[in-house]
């Protein structure tokens, strides 16, 4: 089946194939040992950088690739058909850095944004706490402000590059306003900041490669001038407006991983030999795998619908909650159903199916658990 992207151009098959390369050599060989590590190696950040795949929407001025959400949709494409879910690209690129972006001043722009696109500094976000999850009216950690600087305590927790994150984006309370009036996004330098420790690796079931820990702030001190945009009581808003993006960078990675897993399937299936022939000679298994290619299918022309809409500044927050939530939800029933073809083989982690199903449960709640998504899709019924 030939199928190519409608937003799809020759600049972005130049991004797409530099990616594929640098993922088939940096990234492939390491799956194992990141595994076992529980985090990429802090030089591969720097590598993506001297080859110009962080930040690629983001800027010239500021150090990016001064290209769009499609070049980043190609880099997360690649990473997910080469069987990647340790590195959190999406993170640090999609994510933190258009925090900087969007909202940053002048000066938080020139500081920052250069080193995140070098790999010189790793992004991460802290949102989540021990009692909040998606309730992110609920956060509890607190800014103090005391002369030119802020007092920060509280905890965070499923932080993802928390162990290599150089420059943290942090959710805050700094005003007794209730909800989300009072919260304000503030951003530390992590590199030897009194106040600021990192606790234990979460172990996780799928995934296991990505960086994920808890942060903690104890009377930790930053400047008063690291409130993002230097407006306090912004930071509620500026989370949603980013939200969108966020969700649908998960939905891309989400219709990379159902395409993959059917391609593996169907080379299985031909190869695999049972009762004297092939498997695919069976009619379940084609059956099985001309559904799975038809969801698959439809769920890539649906996300490369959002992604032309993103690509016009049309995406509404309901549309990309619904692309969020069906593409993850199709994920995982596309990806059961291929491992079955596997057989025994399937349940063995060292066949990429089996890494590709356990992944592939966390993708319904993070970026907002999908019953979150049918909320937001609900209101606007």
């Amino acid at each position: 089946m030939s199928y190519r992207s409608p937003w799809m151009n020759e600049e972005l098959d130049q991004v797409r194939d530099t990616a594929r390369k640098f993922l088939e050599a940096e990234s492939a060989p390491h799956h194992a040992r990141w595994a076992k590590q529980h985090m990429i190696d802090r030089t591969f950040w720097n590598a993506a950088g001297d080859l110009g795949l962080l930040c690629v929407s983001c800027p010239t001025e500021y150090g990016g690739g001064g290209g769009t959400f499609a070049h980043e949709a190609v880099v997360m494409e690649e990473q997910a058909r080469v069987g990647d879910d340790a590195w959190n690209y999406s993170v640090h690129s999609t994510i933190v850095a258009h925090y900087f972006a969007a909202y940053g001043t002048e000066e938080q722009k020139r500081r920052w944004l250069p080193r995140l696109a070098s790999g010189e500094f790793v992004g991460a976000i802290a949102m989540t706490e021990p009692g909040t999850g998606s309730d992110l009216q609920g956060v509890r950690t607190h800014a103090r402000r005391d002369g030119d600087e802020f007092v920060v305590n509280g905890a965070k927790t499923f932080i993802s590059n928390g162990t290599h994150c150089d420059l943290l984006i942090i959710v805050a309370r700094t005003t007794d306003a209730p909800g989300g009036k009072g919260l304000s996004l503030l951003v530390a330098e992590t590199r030897d900041l009194p106040g600021f420790s990192r606790g234990r690796e979460l172990e996780k079931i799928g995934a296991k490669g990505g960086d994920l820990r808890e942060l903690f702030f104890e009377d930790m001190r930053i400047p008063a001038a690291n409130v993002l945009g230097g407006v306090e009581g912004q930071g509620f808003v500026q989370l949603m407006k980013q939200l969108p993006q966020e969700r649908l960078s998960i939905a891309v990675l989400a219709a990379a991983a159902c395409e993959r897993a059917v391609d593996l399937a169907v080379q299985y299936a031909k190869e695999r030999s049972a009762f004297g022939q092939n498997l695919l000679s069976f009619q379940n298994t084609r059956f099985v795998l001309a559904e799975c290619r038809t969801e698959a299918y439809a769920i890539r022309t649906f996300v490369d619908h959002c992604i032309g809409l993103h690509l016009e500044g049309k995406l509404d927050a309901a549309t990309a909650s619904m692309a969020k939530y069906l593409a993850t939800d199709k994920q995982g029933q596309i990806i059961d159903r291929c491992l079955q073809v596997f057989g025994g083989y399937g349940y063995m982690e060292e066949y990429p199916i089996a890494r590709m199903y356990t992944a592939a449960r966390v993708t319904r709640i993070y970026g907002g658990a999908n019953e979150i998504m049918k909320e937001l899709i609900a209101r606007t019924l």
